[in-house]
Formats: C-alpha cells, sequence, structure tokens
C-alpha cells in the first residue's frame, strides 16, 4: 500500500506566525483521514520575505527546532493524525537557515537545510545567514526520499540525484498567466534529480504568486492543483 501525500498550497502571510500556523491547521482539518503527509512551500511558516537582513531583528523573526511555535505545530500534528512537512527559517547557533521540517507522530524525524545561496540577500549578508552542507535522503514510514529546496535544484541538481520520490517545495512569484511559460522548465529541471518529483508552491499577494502544486514525472506534469485559490492536491505514492 502507498502513502498518501497531500500538497498544499496556500496563502502565507510574511512576518505573521499566527496566520500561517492557522493556514496549517486549517490544513490538517480539511484532510484529517485523508492524508498521511501534508507538505507546504519553502519558508511557509514566515513567509519567504519575512527577514529583512539585519541579524538583531531576524533573529527574533527565525525559530529554532525547539521553540515554543515548532512544539504547537509537533502536538497539532499528533492531534490531527497527520504528519507535516513545511519550510520554515530556522535559528539555530547564532545562524540562520532556509530550512525545512518533517514532523512524524509528533516529533522532528528530518530537518533539512538549504544549500544553494539564492534564498537570500547574499550581497549584504553576514556570516549569521548560512546554507547547509548535507543533501543525503531521510526515511519516512519505510521508503526513502529526498528533500530539495527552490534553487538548490537550479544550482546544484546533482546533488539531488535520486531513484526515490523528490519533494521540492519552491516559492516563486508568478502570476498564472507567467507560470504558463516556465512550468515545463521546472518539470524538465526536476527530472535531472528523479524521475517522480512532487513540487509546491505557496500563494502570496505582495508579490503576487500564484501558487500551486505539482506531481512531475518523467520530466512532465501528471498532475497538478488550481492554481491562485487555495488547493489541496492529494497523490497515492508507492
Amino acid at each position: 500500500m502507498g502513502i498518501k501525500i497531500g500538497l498544499v498550497s496556500c496563502e502565507f502571510k510574511n512576518r505573521d506566525l499566527g496566520f500561517n500556523v492557522s493556514q496549517i491547521e486549517k490544513a490538517l482539518k480539511t484532510v484529517q483521514g485523508k492524508a498521511d503527509l501534508l507538505c507546504f512551500g519553502e519558508a511557509f511558516l514566515q513567509g519567504f520575505d519575512a527577514l529583512g537582513w539585519d541579524y538583531e531583528e531576524d533573529r527574533n523573526i527565525a525559530v529554532s527546532m525547539d521553540s515554543e511555535v515548532m512544539r504547537r505545530i509537533c502536538a497539532m500534528s499528533l492531534e490531527y493524525g497527520t504528519d507535516l512537512l513545511f519550510g520554515y527559517l530556522e535559528h539555530c547557533d547564532r545562524a540562520i537557515y532556509s530550512s525545512c521540517a518533517v514532523i512524524g507522530e509528533g516529533r522532528f524525524i528530518h530537518n533539512y537545510r538549504r544549500i544553494s545561496k539564492g534564498w537570500k540577500e547574499y550581497r549584504i549578508t553576514d556570516g549569521h545567514y548560512r546554507e547547509g552542507a548535507d543533501s543525503a535522503e531521510f526515511r519516512y514510514r519505510g521508503r526513502w526520499m529526498k528533500l530539495a529546496l527552490c534553487g538548490d535544484l537550479w544550482d546544484f541538481p546533482e546533488r539531488f540525484k535520486t531513484e526515490h520520490l523528490l519533494i521540492w517545495p519552491v516559492y516563486v512569484d508568478f502570476t498564472r498567466e507567467e507560470w504558463t511559460q516556465y512550468e515545463a522548465e521546472y518539470a524538465g529541471q526536476a527530472l535531472l534529480a528523479a524521475d517522480r518529483a512532487l513540487m509546491i508552491n505557496s500563494i502570496s499577494h505582495k508579490p503576487e504568486s500564484c501558487g500551486g502544486a505539482f506531481f512531475f514525472h518523467g520530466g512532465r506534469t501528471e498532475k497538478k492543483s488550481a492554481q491562485g485559490t487555495e488547493d489541496i492536491l492529494i497523490l497515492e505514492m508507492e
């Protein structure tokens, strides 16, 4: 039997932790009993443009793995019986990362840190803003999977090659009209790393992002959600 994965394309608000957590809970309520794992986009917890590139301010926006908000999200995941995968801005040892958490049975089972630098204003940031070094696979419910965040697959596709499922949270601020020009390119880029890839993009309004969730198979779009409106694409994956 496969696992049921829900790809959540919904709105985030920059620097509005309360709203973004409520969006996670709303999705948990919506799919209760219908999915094993819910996946959200890059930096979803705080919003992709939440940072101002002043460390003394940004360290209060980024959160640690053992923070109160993370404990709350773990408890919600356990309460609704659905695991979670979501991007967030992580604070650890006086450094900030663009990271992705995987929560299973109410606890962290994997934490990935983006290895490409395009998430930050690297021409002005200092050493507090860092990238990870590890792109290893992780095990979820007896299956190997791999995580990449947005620009990772453009800068280092060779480091994400896998025979297993690739999960690819992104944030790209395209309108629906613009996205039609890029969808095939993203599907082709995913194929450089994996035959099967799940891509999740969030919705935002400043700047405008139409969001969307996609199952790329063999370099083509096999299934996708509606764009420009909140939607959850549920897929059964072997």
